[in-house]
């Protein structure tokens, strides 16, 4: 009873086995070709990236610590580089030694070469020009002008308030040695004005940055007031004329005591262009929350903003600016989202290759099937030529090989698994080795089939 089960069970409306044997390397094609395009179309975001931010205590290297916070939530991890401000940052971009940095505008306006292979993310804040003076009641600085023959730190090279204020100078009309210039670092240089070796230092920073809000409350320490801001900032577009209200650091002691007017660049969020899209967005994301909100100098929501910079904004960060965050990314974790929106390259890949791959597979099913039937037709052509190309003292002889070579044959073939759609060919198959064999009993006998006897049926092949 086992034995006739097993060779019922050899027939079955489907061949499971042949299919995913046939379809196998048809779908090992389409994954490799889908995981090729995942990787290299759009790659993964990386999970580290380089901030160049900018000196200690200034107002760069505070916003970069909050940066590399709100990364940190989703998983990417932000190197912190400090640096001597923006001027070393444009560099180190340029260099690919950093991935993104902070950079004040105006730093590239009159290097256009400058801007080549970067992107901007987007204006952060208005970090104005400081001019801290040591108070001479005698003799009070009102102009730029006056600065003539006084000791004034500019900052270290790398920065950008140098490159800024020796522009102002030069428009007020003081040749390089007419001001003694130096270049500390930002806390040095305040600790040179408090103990009087220096006349004045100039930043160019968020007012949140400590040394600002410093020296803005320190007595004998007299901020500079800019009276023709408004006419330095038509003459230089990259710079706004902002005003620091009196009162605003302390409205207690009133200070100051008088509306401040000052010129201001703004720091914008700069990057390589080859920086992955999806932490483009999650770099504007990060910056509407830290700079979103009203300032000293800026209203709500006026920040971050794709205007005031000089340098092309990323396809991706104007569209943030415009629409908001990217749909998934409001209801999903980063890095989910950003797994389901690189899911379109995935469909684009096994629409290209589904469609014309899925009409090779039945054909080739088919093929699968029926070539287990027909490859036996060789071996019965072969014994059919062994019967024709007999020696005639060898006819015994040879007959009887080819008889039970024939034997073997229909043996191997009763033990062929195969679906019922195609039982067919296997029986017809079976048919035409009988056919062989009674030709060759009758080849053996030298004598027709006696009558009676089961004549052979005419079988047409598939």
């Amino acid at each position: 009873m086992r034995h006739t089960m097993n060779k019922i069970l050899k027939f079955s409306q489907f061949s499971v086995r042949d299919l995913l044997a046939t379809a196998a390397p048809t779908v090992l094609a389409i994954a490799a070709a889908c995981l090729l395009a995942y990787w290299l179309v759009d790659p993964t975001p990386p999970r580290n990236v380089r901030l160049s931010t900018g000196q200690d205590n200034g107002a760069y290297d505070a916003f970069g610590k909050k940066y590399a916070a709100a990364l940190a939530r989703h998983g990417v991890k932000v190197a912190l580089q400090p640096s001597q401000g923006s001027q070393e940052n444009l560099q180190r971009l340029k260099q690919g030694e950093v991935d993104i940095a902070f950079v004040q505008s105006g730093s590239t306006d009159e290097a256009a070469a400058e801007r080549e292979g970067l992107v901007s993310l987007g204006s952060l804040f208005t970090e104005p020009v400081w001019l801290f003076l040591r108070e001479n009641k005698k003799k009070p600085v009102t102009e730029l002008s006056q600065l003539k023959g006084l000791k004034i730190n500019l900052g270290p090279e790398g920065a950008g308030a140098p490159r800024l204020f020796k522009q102002l100078l030069a428009l007020n009309g003081l040749e390089p040695g007419d001001v003694s210039t130096s270049s500390l670092a930002n806390t040095p240089a305040t600790v040179e004005l408090l103990e009087g070796r220096i006349d004045g230092i100039v930043f160019s920073s968020a007012p949140e940055a400590p040394l600002i809000q410093m020296l803005l409350q320190t007595p004998g320490i007299r901020l500079f007031n800019f009276s023709q801001a408004e006419a330095y900032a038509r003459k230089l577009p990259f710079l706004s004329h902002v005003v620091l209200p009196r009162g605003i650091v302390d409205f207690g002691r009133d200070l100051p005591s008088r509306n401040y007017h000052l010129i201001a660049p703004t720091a914008t969020l700069v990057a390589r262009e080859d920086l992955h899209p999806a932490l483009i967005e999650l770099f504007v994301e990060a910056a509407s929350g830290i700079h979103g909100g009203a300032g000293w100098f800026q209203q709500q929501g006026q920040f971050p903003s794709a205007k005031y910079t000089e340098i092309p904004v990323a396809g991706e960060a104007a569209k943030y600016y415009k629409d908001g965050p990217p749909f998934l990314q409001r209801y999903m974790t980063f890095w989910l989202a950003n797994f389901f929106d690189r899911m379109w390259v995935l469909v684009v890949a096994l629409g290209a290759l589904i469609l014309p791959l899925s009409k090779v597979v039945p054909p080739l099913y088919v093929w699968r099937i029926r070539s287990r039937v027909y490859r036996w037709y060789g071996q019965l052509r072969t014994v059919e030529q062994a019967i024709e190309s007999a020696p005639e003292e060898r006819k015994a002889e040879v007959y009887a090989v080819q008889l039970q070579r024939l034997n073997e044959i229909e043996e191997l073939v009763n033990q062929i698994s195969i679906p019922l759609s195609f039982a067919d060919g296997l029986y017809g198959l079976r048919s035409h080795i009988n056919f062989v064999r009674q030709r060759l009993l009758v080849l053996m006998h030298g004598d027709a089939p006696e009558e009676g006897g089961a004549d052979v049926p005419e079988v047409v092949p598939v």
